[in-house]
């Protein structure tokens, strides 16, 4: 990409647009732009040829003003400080605009953990649990998976902290294994509500779903899903990609069949379903109904911006939408679902795991589904009713007027002490 964009200032950018909706004072603006504290740490662990390796590890506790620090770990190498820092105030004003009771976090370690073992990786899940023991805990900061992780690591880190504390604590982790005190519906919540704020903003905007075309970049756990579920609903999946290409056929294609054939050869490319292999880029820039950026962030700059063809954006991925490509999206009328919005299923999830940790008593993946879709359906029409109301430029800032304010009013509630 051309436009080198830092996600924690792309974080403070849009809490700024906000701001000017806002009564709240410049001095908790300033103080909800930053992290209340952020862990750096090195890990060192023996790997199983018996050299000794270190890698940089992350814990950013962005704001906890409505209650626990909640947020993913990941391992990737582009892992950061600020962008666990950008990640974790997300995730605040996430947890604030589904208006579930818990604050934003967020870590990782510098790591492809491809060139890893499943042994090594444990030694590192573990030593990483072993530094955050005195950060985490059901009433402090609850972590869960992120981008290169998922129930296996989370049971290690589980195990770690119990071990550790010599208790029984499931609640200090959420998106564990079902037998380790997981929730029914955790695997598949991201992706689903993506496409549940998509049919919300389809019929907002009286356009039809049924038969209409998307495109998918990033096709891991919230692409793929959010894929089926869009088929299901009669929508015509027609793009697909990974990070080593991506797959197009107008006619659209079977995406069970695409994931299917990613878990045999580590990607979507040289499905049979496929017409013809395109970029990623390709895939972002399509003449679709609905496009759904699923990978990383920053997908989209100013430039590759230019080139959307997509009538709506339902961002799977976190900050897949940089500062200046928001702005020309929206002087093409493109209608973005904000990340903080469209991606909250893995979070609202994860509370309602965290609440069947607490207690000890299991729902139904029928009522999980069915509060979640409560949860994002009212969460749409608070950003719409703020939308309409302030006659704002763009969906993403009417999320966040709806969502800093309702930290700001948390704070000012409780009193600055001391």
């Amino acid at each position: 990409m051309s436009e080198d964009t830092n996600p924690f200032e792309s974080l403070q950018s849009q809490i700024d647009d906000a701001a000017a909706y806002l009564d709240v004072g410049d001095d908790v603006i300033e103080r909800l732009k930053h992290p209340e504290r952020v862990l750096e740490t090195n890990l060192t662990i023996e790997r199983d040829d018996g050299d000794l390796e270190r890698f940089k590890a992350f814990r950013s506790q962005f704001n906890g003003d409505r209650g626990p620090y909640k947020g993913g770990i990941r391992y990737h190498p582009q892992v950061s400080r600020d962008e666990v820092k950008a990640l974790s105030g997300w995730m605040t004003y996430k947890t604030a605009i589904v208006d579930i009771p818990l604050g934003g976090g967020k870590g990782g370690i510098v790591i492809d953990p491809d060139d890893y073992s499943e042994s090594e990786l444990e030694r590192l899940t573990r030593s990483f649990a072993k530094e955050l023991r005195p950060m985490i805990g059901e009433d402090r900061d609850v972590p869960a998976p992120d981008v290169n992780t998922g129930q296996r690591e989370m049971n290690w880190i589980k195990d770690t902290y119990e071990t550790l504390e010599n208790t029984t604590e499931p609640g200090v982790i959420t998106g564990k294994a079902l037998d380790s005190g997981g929730s029914e519906g955790r695997v598949e919540a991201t992706g689903r509500s993506t496409v549940l704020a998509a049919r919300e903003a389809f019929d907002y905007l009286d356009k039809d779903l049924e038969g209409a075309t998307v495109a998918v970049q990033g096709y891991g756990n919230a692409g793929w899903i959010a894929a089926k579920l869009i088929d299901e609903m009669g929508a015509t999946v027609v793009a697909a990609s990974d990070s080593s290409g991506g797959i197009y056929n107008p006619d659209g294609f079977d995406p069970v069949a695409a994931k299917d054939h990613k878990n045999e050869t580590g990607s979507v490319v040289g499905f049979e379903g496929s017409e013809e292999t395109v970029t990623n880029a390709d895939v972002l820039t399509l003449d679709v109904d609905l496009l759904i950026p699923a990978a990383l962030e920053n997908a989209i700059d100013a430039d590759l911006a230019e080139e959307v063809e997509a009538d709506v954006i339902s961002e799977a991925a976190n900050g897949p939408l940089t500062p200046n490509a928001d702005a020309v999206l929206e002087d093409k009328d493109v209608f973005v679902i904000p990340d903080i919005l469209a991606n909250a299923g893995g979070v609202t999830v994860s509370y309602f795991e965290w609440v069947q940790n607490r207690q000890r008593f299991s729902w139904s993946e029928e009522r999980v589904n069915e509060e979640l879709e409560g949860v994002i359906v009212d969460a749409f029409d608070a950003l719409v009713d703020t939308y309409e109301e302030h006659d704002l430029e763009n969906p993403r800032t009417a999320a966040y007027v709806v969502a800093i304010q309702r930290v700001a009013d948390a704070f000012e509630e409780a009193g600055s002490w001391p």
